[in-house]
């Protein structure tokens, strides 16, 4: 009797040793993930820290704020506000979604928004197509190389602003220098900026002239990755160039290709400086995009339309996620680890 139960004692002994404390022992379960993390890597949650909480104000702060305005009736006339020694306070109303509906609904939302998924396809591609082009011309070994990738990158160098007066200067209808080749050749002037065709071709040629540098020099480097030995392979087993640029440049630059497009399509698409400098959206509203339709409820029209200029905003950050999640989704389902 007295061996049974001592087998039995050693039995239970051994089967807490399996199971580990009970939890009403009170005995502390392990640290998680995010105390475990904390705790070992504690020096650079401080160095992060400030950061993060500066990107916050920055940029967490401005974002609630607008989504709040979008919801209201905001203006210049109803905001708080100073009138001398008088504080008036804000009378605006909270409207829900009724600013998204009648943006939706409204033509000027979706004939904006149609003019800019034409900007920003016709840029990307035009951009994508000719900086490829010029990285594989200068990824040879050709006289005065250097020289090119520097005369090129040049646009790239100079300040936006900058370039787009300069090109202004140019489109002048009267006194600018296209106008003054062309008449030389016995042409007549193009009204560069002041017909809506011409000026949607002048605006793009532009943006595509400050953006071939960036495109130019990120596929250049995806170039240089690949092996020289891919190419002398297949021109032993007799491919063409085309099948070359087809079967081992394409496949060799999608990780560097997607993520430029990617960013290109992002920056374009809220390309405030080329339109607003240039045509400031005309003429008439021929070359208005969604953000500088935005900037303009803001601080163009009277009384200032807080609330429709936040839509229009908020709307422009949904489109850009939504694209950047299917862009994700597809590249996935043509099998690259993005």
């Amino acid at each position: 009797m007295a061996v049974h139960t001592s087998q039995s004692v050693v039995k239970a002994a051994d089967d807490d040793v399996v199971r580990g404390p009970s939890r009403g022992t009170g005995t502390p379960r392990p640290p998680g993930k995010v105390r475990r993390s904390m705790s070992t890597h504690w020096y650079a949650w401080a160095m992060v820290a400030p950061v993060v909480l500066v990107i916050g104000v920055i940029i967490g702060y401005p974002l609630v704020r607008g989504i709040y305005l979008s919801l209201t009736d905001a203006n210049e006339r109803n905001v708080a506000r100073s009138i001398g020694v008088n504080e008036l306070p804000a009378t605006y109303e909270f409207v829900g979604v009724d600013n998204y509906v009648d943006a939706l609904t409204g033509s000027q939302f979706l004939g904006t928004l149609g003019w800019t998924l034409v900007w920003t396809v016709s840029c990307v591609t035009i951009t994508f197509c000719l900086g490829m082009a010029l990285a594989n011309i200068l990824n040879r070994r050709i006289a005065g190389r250097s020289a090119y990738r520097m005369a090129l990158i040049l646009p790239w160098a100079i300040p936006g602003f900058v370039s787009v007066f300069a090109w202004r200067f140019l489109y002048n209808e009267d006194r600018g220098l296209l106008n003054k080749l062309l008449g030389g050749a016995g042409i007549d002037g193009i009204p560069w900026l002041n017909d809506p065709t011409w000026a949607k071709f002048s605006v793009i040629a532009v943006n595509v002239w400050l953006g071939i540098p960036f495109m130019m020099v990120a596929l250049l480097g995806g170039l240089q990755s690949i092996p020289s030995e891919q190419y002398e392979a297949a021109e032993m087993d007799g491919a063409t160039a085309w099948q070359r640029f087809r079967h081992i440049t394409l496949p060799g630059l999608r990780p560097v290709s997607t993520t430029v497009i990617l960013l290109s399509t992002i920056w374009t698409f809220n390309m405030f400086p080329v339109i607003f400098l240039l045509t400031r959206g005309g003429p008439g509203e021929a070359t208005q995009i969604l953000v500088t339709q935005a900037y303009k409820f803001s601080f163009e029209i009277s009384p200032r339309d807080f609330a429709q200029s936040s839509t229009w905003g908020v709307l422009i950050l949904v489109l850009l996620m939504l694209f950047a999640v299917v862009y994700r989704r597809v590249l996935r389902t043509q099998g690259d680890n993005w």
